[in-house]
């Protein structure tokens, strides 16, 4: 899809919100109307354009992918969001729950029945169903497991036993296998016999009668080879695949290296027990990039834009409580100096810079640290090397930009000593930056906690505690 298609699908589907959100609203005051005028044929008059609204409203529901509905859904207040819910078919909750975030997707399967939530819950596969049980009534789990075959069963209970963040988890269990020994010719009539191929089918798995992987054969070898041929001459025979156990998002950086639309997952016999595919690579890159902006600013999970006052008030609360503990430290760091700011009273004018500076900084070197870290660039072997090129950047963006402010401080306050100490207190600010952003991800990873977990609230604390103590700390030594 081209830049200009993707902005016109993204265009279409805003337009469509602000027609849900018209709608919605029309429909809110007319029944306001209707409630304050007096007569007879009002409660009749109400339902009337009650139901209008409703069924152009439904309309419009229909006409949208699943993804979009998630979307609206996701861009809506509580009540709003519910009123759409009621309004979408039963056959499409499975596919719009699994495509709405988890703090969403809550609120939905809150206003669901058990007879609802089964329903939907029966048009899934194995994987998808897995992605959602954790999230039903323990009931519903139970009764849903009963109504499964004993293969269905088998790969639920095994996409379960894997943590969210393993391979085990995100595999899917829908995919074509064939044996090396036939012909391609062969491999085609069979395909043909299928109703459909499942999405993202890129290859064919090739297994022998254990059930082992033996190789791939893309569906473009299929189709430009010679029927005549056997599997075993066209197949690839060292695709790239994975363990149920491995790290999930070290498979996303391999589909994203290895250019791969779909990869075989295998156990440690090497017998094929399913596949991963793009769709789920991207949406766990996609949450991956989520999780690590919300950590850096000190959120512990995502949430709704439009949750209570109170579930917000419990998700930011913990990271606001040490940021009010490090800004009263970096205030009594300034109270130990008040005698040197009211001598000079420049001083408090020019803290700030300094501090500021420092944080931005910092936020920067956290950033490309966690980002390394994240892609496994950063080893042990290579740590050091990588502190000392952060401090080098650090020493020359603090000599040039102090500099600047240094010259900046002289003409405003006719001092050279002042530019001097300003430019010293810059660039030993901004070292501590390098320094802390190394630091801090790197210890968190070393504690088993996400590097990014409220990094940016920490870096910041450091630079602004440090800046001050620095810059006071040198202006109390050489201007007083």
């Amino acid at each position: 899809m081209t830049e200009s298609e993707v902005k016109k699908s993204q265009e279409s589907l805003q337009d469509r919100l602000a027609q849900v959100v018209e709608l919605l609203q029309r429909q809110r005051v007319v029944e306001d109307l209707t409630h304050r005028q007096e007569g007879h044929h009002n409660d009749r008059v109400e339902n009337l354009v009650h139901r209008q609204n409703l069924v152009e409203l439904q309309r419009k529901l229909d006409d949208l992918h699943s993804a979009d509905v998630a979307y609206i859904l996701e861009a809506l207040p509580l009540d709003d969001r519910l009123t759409v819910w009621q309004l979408v078919k039963a056959e499409r909750d499975g596919d719009i729950l699994l495509e709405v975030s988890d703090s969403v997707r809550e609120t939905l399967i809150a206003d669901m029945d058990d007879h609802e939530l089964l329903a939907a819950a029966k048009e899934m596969d194995a994987d998808e169903l897995a992605d959602l049980a954790p999230e039903l009534p323990r009931d519903v789990v139970h009764e849903l497991m009963e109504t499964l075959d004993a293969q269905q069963r088998e790969r639920v209970r095994s996409a379960l036993s894997y943590d969210e963040d393993q391979v085990g988890a995100l595999m899917d269990f829908e995919m074509v296998t064939i044996r090396e020994d036939v012909s391609l010719e062969v491999v085609l009539r069979y395909l043909r016999r299928l109703k459909e191929l499942p999405s993202h089918t890129d290859k064919l798995f090739v297994v022998d009668y254990d059930g082992k992987l033996k190789g791939v054969l893309p569906i473009k070898r299929l189709l430009v080879n010679d029927p005549d041929k056997q599997v075993a001459e066209v197949m690839a025979s060292d695709p790239v695949s994975f363990h149920p156990d491995e790290d999930a998002y070290d498979a996303a950086q391999a589909f994203e290296r290895y250019d791969l639309i779909s990869a075989p997952v295998v156990d440690k016999s090497d017998r094929l027990i399913g596949r991963l595919t793009i769709d789920e690579m991207v949406d766990l890159i996609r949450e991956e990039s989520e999780n690590e902006v919300l950590n850096m600013a000190g959120l512990r999970e995502e949430e709704d834009i439009f949750a209570s006052v109170w579930r917000s008030l419990r998700n930011r609360w913990a990271w606001l409580a040490i940021n009010l503990i490090t800004a009263f430290v970096a205030s009594r760091v300034i109270g130990l100096f008040e005698g040197s700011i009211e001598k000079l009273v420049a001083l408090a004018a020019l803290m700030p810079i300094v501090a500021g500076i420092g944080g931005n900084s910092g936020n920067q070197t956290i950033t490309m640290i966690v980002r390394a870290m994240a892609l496994d660039q950063v080893s042990p072997g290579n740590t050091a090397r990588l502190m000392r090129k952060e401090l080098a950047v650090a020493l020359i963006n603090g000599l040039v930009w102090g500099g600047v402010i240094g010259v900046v401080a002289y003409l405003l306050y006719g001092s050279w000593s002042l530019g001097v100490v300003m430019t010293a207190a810059m660039t030993l600010n901004l070292l501590l930056a390098a320094l802390m952003g190394v630091l801090i991800p790197m210890t968190l990873a070393r504690m088993g906690r996400d590097p990014a977990m409220g990094a940016s609230v920490m870096i910041t604390a450091m630079t602004d505690s440090g800046g001050f103590f620095i810059f006071l700390g040198l202006a109390t030594i050489f201007l007083l």
